[in-house]
């Protein structure tokens, strides 16, 4: 961050107990934290955990997982479940945390979880143009390659499953 998001004016580093070197506006005369947008990514699973949701969103030609934004007042956890049902019409049966990462293109917090859901019938919304189960080891390769949801992905598959 460069300039103030208050005022414009550009910003300086000045250290602050505890916390370190700070951006600073002079104009506001206050210490500028970041500000960035949290979302949540899914690795949507069946019940038996051997096929994963993969969709293709904006008419991009890549697979992704499934992924929102977390609405204000709204915990992670609540955005999975509520995502997962947006998009593609599906129940969450369980979740786990995997991992975030942060992703500069949006200046995204993304928070990747693990979610369980009741059936492999889906319906998918308006802003889903595809949907499809994949085998796990075949969603390696389905999957948009160098993407934050491909390093999500195999992270599950190496680490977590």
């Amino acid at each position: 961050m460069d300039y103030c998001y208050h005022c414009g004016t550009k910003l300086e580093k000045r250290y602050l107990e505890k916390e370190g070197m700070i951006p600073y506006c002079q104009t506001c005369k206050q210490f500028i934290f970041p500000v960035f947008s949290t979302a949540c990514s899914m690795i949507v699973l069946n019940k038996q955990k051997d096929h994963v949701l993969l969709i293709k969103q904006y008419g991009t030609k890549h697979y992704v997982l499934v992924s929102g934004y977390v609405n204000i007042g709204e915990n992670a956890e609540s955005t999975v479940v509520r995502e997962v049902k947006e998009e593609v019409d599906l129940d969450v049966v369980s979740l786990n945390y995997n991992k975030s990462e942060y992703f500069k293109r949006s200046n995204t917090l993304m928070l990747n979880f693990t979610c369980i859901v009741d059936q492999m019938n889906f319906q998918i919304n308006d802003e889903v143009d595809e949907a499809k189960w994949f085998p796990l080891q075949e969603a390696r390769k389905a999957i948009m390659p160098d993407s934050l949801a491909k390093r999500f992905l195999e992270y599950y598959l190496d680490h977590i499953k």
